[in-house]
């Protein structure tokens, strides 16, 4: 569980950099799911801290669609539980790997409005 930010409410905050596609699709949900995964991915990784989120926005989605943004998110600390941390590069490099087919469980463990917290 190591470099998580579990909250005293029973949730964890996680973060998730997206382009401007999927930010349209999370609105359209009204800020409350993650869209379904593409056939070419599997996995749906949000990640554990915010300026390891603004990087992939910065060095990822801006280069591939023109704009990235943060989002910050809040599930039920019991749900992110059932997936290791998994270090992606460095020690402040960390994102959880939740396999596409759960993401309707996760979608449904959301405490509250996905927000954007930043955009580029």
């Amino acid at each position: 569980m190591a470099g998580r930010v579990e909250n005293p409410d029973g949730t964890t905050t996680l973060w998730r950099p997206v382009g401007p596609a999927e930010l349209d699709l999370i609105a359209q949900s009204g800020y409350a799911a993650f869209p379904p995964r593409l056939p070419d991915q599997p996995i749906f990784y949000p990640v554990l801290n915010e300026a390891y989120a603004a990087r992939i926005a910065t060095e990822w989605n801006v280069d591939a669609s023109g704009s990235g943004h943060v989002t910050r998110f809040r599930v039920t600390t019991g749900f992110a539980r059932r997936y290791p941390s998994r270090q992606a590069g460095g020690r402040q490099i960390a994102e959880l790997w939740i396999p596409a087919e759960d993401l309707p469980e996760l979608n449904a463990h959301i405490v509250g409005p996905i927000e954007v917290v930043s955009s580029f």
